[in-house]
């Protein structure tokens, strides 16, 4: 498993760390976006004073990966107990539902793990349902919990907010605060928005994917190990047993033939 997990890792570290550039320049787009609009150019931009907070808790279907999915949850359930009351969640994972079924916690929808290879379009769903959810009005704001892929040897679980767009603060880079939308500001924004969205979420996907191999990886090798020294010791003590008993036995017959 050790070996599988090394195999997979590498493909889904390239995939992550080759989106990221991507994500976090969207990130910064939409940023400045909101600065200079608001939620009359798209619901999506907008802010609601009334509705419930939304987690989005992303883990994995199968274990055997050390305490990475037991981070996240652990991180998920800081967030309840600070808000009791007025959370739900949307769990992507096996591992992720059966521990907010445990809390007793609202789960609105649950999504099977998007695989070894998640792709954009298994996003779309969850992207989809956030979207149209949010429009109604009712959530007032969207956060994502998920392992950070760091390293090979460091996963991190983060919190990252979704919705509503956090516009920038400093808006000295955009000329006169203003964009040009062709061909009008809807338009762009109804192709946009629902991008960015799906975005978040493929890239959040992608960095627990690294980070599960990653953990994996780290955890078959631990326990290969562990193993190896457990057959040591205990291979000594069975030869040392052995030997005890050889010793015994050629003491018995040689007091034997003594007798003789």
């Amino acid at each position: 498993m050790q070996f599988v997990a090394a195999s997979k890792l590498r493909h889904a570290q390239q995939s992550t760390l080759a989106a990221r550039p991507y994500s976090e320049l969207l990130d910064e787009i939409l940023a400045d976006v909101a600065a200079v609009l608001s939620g009359e150019e798209h619901p999506l931009l907008g802010r609601h004073e009334l509705g419930k907070r939304l987690i989005v808790l992303i883990t994995s279907d199968r274990g055997l990966a050390g305490a990475l999915n037991t981070n996240a949850i652990r991180f998920a359930a800081h967030e309840i107990v600070d808000h009791a009351g007025d959370l739900e969640f949307v769990t992507v994972g096996r591992k992720g539902r059966d521990a907010m079924r445990r809390f007793r916690v609202p789960i609105v929808a649950h999504f099977g793990g998007f695989g070894d290879r998640p792709t954009f379009e298994d996003v779309l769903p969850l992207a989809r349902l956030i979207s149209d959810e949010y429009e109604c009005g009712t959530y007032n704001q969207v956060d994502i919990v998920y392992s950070r892929f760091v390293s090979t040897l460091v996963q991190r679980a983060d919190k990252a907010q979704l919705l509503p767009i956090e516009p920038s603060k400093d808006t000295r880079g955009i000329p006169g605060s203003q964009f040009i939308f062709e061909p009008a500001p809807a338009e762009v924004l109804n192709e946009l928005l629902p991008r960015y969205v799906g975005t978040r979420l493929f890239q959040a996907a992608l960095e627990s994917s690294a980070s599960f191999f990653s953990s994996q990886m780290v955890a078959m090798k631990n326990a290969t190990e562990n193993a190896d020294e457990l057959i040591e010791d205990l291979t000594l003590s069975y030869n040392n047993a052995r030997q005890a008993n050889i010793t015994s036995e050629l003491i018995e017959i040689a007091s034997g033939a003594q007798a003789r």
